[in-house]
């Protein structure tokens, strides 16, 4: 596989490098901040080797590569970018979008994703832990068994809960960091709250924890391991005075007064008063989720199974990371999370709807991405299965989900639980107790076996393979049908100047972010990037077709000459929502006259581009002569017929 190709295809199709503001990668998935979305061209970067599917979530564009491929991906694109590797998204003044909830969601993930790796190979290694240590040979472990193995199982214990008990410190680091801190004071910060003198959080109501007697003042000296909300507050306090203190403190004493001053500050507000009301808050949340579920039983398991997906798709999912932390942090008294076995019921329906399709389709470019989606959402990676199959299917997704339900239902009900995080599919058996092993993996069974049923009694039903098929309406389709319409020419006289039928940047139409418009194959003409919705007549003529789905409009000129203008890259799809005609089939317009307007927002919304094409798609003979512009209007000449 060439990576350097792969890179390059990228960035060509995403508007080129001039039009990138920063890339960075998950797990999964190369994000890119662009600077005008409407540049890029979907359908081409999902024919990009390796590509398994694309979206557009709030500002960012994201394409799916999988694990491990798009870390090599991603390097070599900021390779041809010239960005340090690393580089990131968060370094860039971000654009305030999405309502609170949004950006809410957008901010815990940001914070915590990058310390994923730590804490899934911190419960990874615990759940080694518990295979040594659990009884499960007739009363007895297998240290039990075998002494030797014993300092193993020790160290392992103690590698396992590092990350666990120093939470603080990756979450100071990079939750500062997010909020324009320094991160290196939010690890000290969050060194400071699980500092070996402090009581340990894990003993609080077992021993009494020293007390510090400032001027009469005591303050408790409690520890903050595990914890999540005190931290993320105090990064955020910590950050807000670093930088007000950057802005007032003369430059030759800056370095100087500006860390210390956080830090103390900082820290007497977090065992004063933020640390105890914030622990309390994240103990309650904990207990209050736990109480939900345990109470609701097996029908509030397949309820948030049946759920789990859809979340996924709007990004929520992420904010979960805090709250499964410290229902594990806290497992004494919650028992474990449930999350993290949601998820993997979740996970492996996904991977199983996949695998299904895989042998249901003829269709190879389809094969090639369920043998590998398949595969990675069984071990913990669904992005590709869902964007690149799935949904795309429609109907695989509705198995998946249904085939989560169920198998979330009984683990529900039989109490199974997680000890650690991990890989949420089927090596998450690791993060459970040996005691729910056999549960844990009746639940994969019964997720995996429900969707891969439906999925195939879906197919065959709904014919899914003939309808995703007849979907893929062509753009040259379209203006065939629309070029064997009966011509109604007049022998009035002829119009030979085109206006622009919209306000916008006008663009040869070899510059169009669709290579069917762009190759000329459809006619000579334009590409617009709109500024707004709405559409004029750009010359006197005849209105010859209209469209079924409202997005394109035939015009035939005086002279016979017919003009296409077509609203959006693949708006057909949309089927007519969000588009509006104000014409009818036969009618005559003069230019100026309003032809049809289209919501913007809406199509962007729906992952479309709102560039609009304007050709002639029978010149009669005529040469065509194209006139950009950067800003034009209905009065701006930029297409005449010689």
């Amino acid at each position: 596989m060439d990576y350097a190709k792969i890179a390059s295809q990228v960035i060509e199709n995403v508007g080129g490098k001039q039009n990138i503001k920063s890339v960075q990668h998950c797990a999964t998935r190369l994000r890119l901040q662009l600077k005008n979305n409407d540049l890029r061209n979907e359908e081409a970067v999902s024919d990009i080797e390796g590509v398994k599917g694309v979206f557009l979530t709030q500002s960012q564009f994201q394409i799916i590569f999988g694990s491990g491929l798009v870390n090599l991906v991603c390097d070599e694109v900021q390779k041809q970018l010239g960005i340090a590797v690393d580089t990131s998204a968060d370094d860039e003044k971000e654009e305030k979008k999405g309502n609170a909830l949004q950006r809410l969601v957008k901010l815990l993930s940001d914070i915590f994703v990058p310390i994923i790796p730590a804490i899934v190979a911190g419960g990874l290694l615990m759940g080694l832990n518990n295979i040594l240590t659990a009884a499960m040979f007739h009363g007895k472990s297998v240290i039990d068994l075998y002494p030797q193995w014993k300092g193993l199982a020790t160290a392992i214990n103690l590698f396992a809960s590092a990350p666990f008990t120093f939470l603080p410190v990756l979450i100071g680091f990079s939750a500062t960091k997010k909020f324009g801190g320094n991160p290196y004071l939010g690890a000290a910060m969050g060194m400071i709250m699980v500092h070996p003198d402090l009581l340990s959080a894990y003993s609080i109501g077992i021993a009494q924890p020293p007390v510090w007697n400032i001027f009469g003042f005591k303050i408790a000296a409690i520890g903050y391991q595990g914890t999540v909300l005190p931290v993320l507050a105090v990064a955020f306090i910590l950050a807000t005075i670093e930088k007000k203190l950057h802005k007032v403190t003369p430059t030759w004493l800056d370095n100087l007064t500006t860390p210390l001053i956080s830090i103390m500050v900082t820290s007497f507000l977090t065992f004063i008063f933020v640390g105890p009301v914030l622990r309390e808050a994240g103990n309650l949340l904990a207990d209050g989720i736990t109480w939900v579920y345990n109470t609701l039983g097996f029908v509030g398991g397949g309820l948030f199974g049946l759920a789990y997906a859809p979340i996924c798709l709007t990004g929520m999912h992420h904010s979960f990371i805090a709250i499964e932390t410290q229902l594990i942090a806290a497992k004494a008294t919650t028992g474990g999370s449930f999350i993290f076995t949601t998820a993997s019921m979740n996970n492996v329906a996904q991977g199983a709807a996949v695998l299904a399709v895989l042998f249901l389709t003829k269709n190879e470019k389809m094969k090639s991405i369920c043998s590998a989606s398949g595969v990675s959402a069984l071990l913990g990676i669904t992005e590709p299965a869902m964007f690149g199959v799935t949904l795309k299917l429609k109907y695989p997704f509705y198995a998946a989900i249904i085939g989560s339900a169920v198998g979330n239902a009984y683990c529900a009900a039989t109490g199974v639980l997680a000890q650690a995080l991990g890989a949420a599919g089927l090596p998450g058996f690791l993060s459970m107790l040996p005691k729910d092993y056999l549960n844990f993996v009746i639940g994969l069974i019964l997720s995996m076996a429900v969707s891969a049923v439906l999925t195939a009694i879906f197919w065959k039903k709904f014919n899914i393979e003939r309808e995703d098929n007849n979907a893929q309406t062509s753009v040259k389709e379209e203006v065939k049908e629309i070029e064997v319409q009966e011509s109604t020419a007049d022998t009035a006289e002829e119009t030979n100047e085109l206006y622009a039928p919209m306000k916008g940047e006008v663009l040869d139409v070899s510059k169009s972010a669709d290579p069917a418009f762009a190759s000329k194959a459809m006619g000579e003409g334009v590409a617009i990037n709109p500024s707004e919705g709405v559409i004029y007549a750009p010359a006197d003529g005849t209105i010859s077709l209209i469209f079924p789905t409202k997005h394109a409009m035939g015009i035939t000129l005086n002279s016979g000459v017919e003009l296409l203008i077509h609203a959006g890259i693949d708006t057909v799809k949309m089927e007519g929502k969000g588009f509006e005609t104000f014409v009818e089939t036969g009618v005559k317009v003069k230019k100026g006259d309003k032809l049809l307007s289209f919501d913007m927002d809406l199509v962007k919304e729906k992952g479309y581009q709102t560039q609009t094409m304007f050709l002639v798609a029978d010149a009669k003979g005529k040469e065509v002569e194209v006139i950009e512009a950067t800003n034009a209007d209905n009065d701006t000449k930029i297409m005449k017929l010689k």
